[in-house]
C-alpha cells in the first residue's frame, strides 16, 4: 500500500457461520467495485477470499459457534489486501501436497492453498497456519477507474 489512506477498510470479527462469511465477502466485492476494480482481478480476489474465509470457518474453526474469524480488508485503486484469521489449531501450510499431482487429482484437500497462491500477487501464512495475508495488485491490462 502507499502512504495515502485506503479508499476502504473493514476490520471485524465474524461468527464461524458461512452466511456471515459470505456477507463480509460481499462487502469486499462492493468496495472493489466502488474503487473501480473489475474483470479478472475481481474474479481472482473473489475466488481467493472465498477459499480463505470458508476454510477458516469450516477447517480452522470447524464451524464451532464459540469461535470467530477475524477479517481485515483494505482496498485502494492499485491494490487490495486481505487477512483472514481463525481460532483453530492451524495447519502446516508449507507441506501441503500438490493437488495437481497425478495421484492426488481426486483428493479434495490442498486446492484452496494452491488457488490462493496462484490467484493473488502475494500470499503468506503465519507460522501457526491459522492466518493468511493476501495482496492483489491491479493488473496493468485492467482499466483503472477515473476520478
Amino acid at each position: 500500500m502507499n502512504s495515502r489512506p485506503p479508499m476502504w477498510k473493514c476490520d471485524k470479527i465474524i461468527p464461524s457461520e458461512l452466511d456471515a462469511g459470505h456477507a463480509s465477502i460481499e462487502e469486499l466485492m462492493n468496495a472493489l467495485e466502488s474503487a473501480g476494480w473489475e474483470g479478472r482481478d475481481v474474479f481472482h480476489i473473489q475466488m481467493a477470499i472465498e477459499e480463505a474465509v470458508v476454510n477458516a470457518i469450516e477447517h480452522g474453526n470447524k464451524r464451532d459457534a464459540s469461535k470467530q474469524v477475524h477479517v481485515v480488508f483494505v482496498v485502494d485503486r492499485d491494490s487490495a489486501e486481505m487477512t483472514v484469521t481463525d481460532q483453530g489449531e492451524g495447519f502446516d501450510h508449507q507441506n501441503v501436497a500438490d493437488p495437481t499431482e497425478e495421484d492426488r487429482l481426486d483428493q479434495p484437500r490442498g486446492r484452496g492453498v494452491l488457488l490462493i497462491r496462484e490467484l493473488m500477487s502475494e500470499a503468506h501464512y503465519n507460522p501457526k497456519g491459522n492466518s493468511v495475508w493476501m495482496r492483489k495488485v491491479r493488473s496493468k491490462d485492467e482499466p483503472e477507474a477515473s476520478y
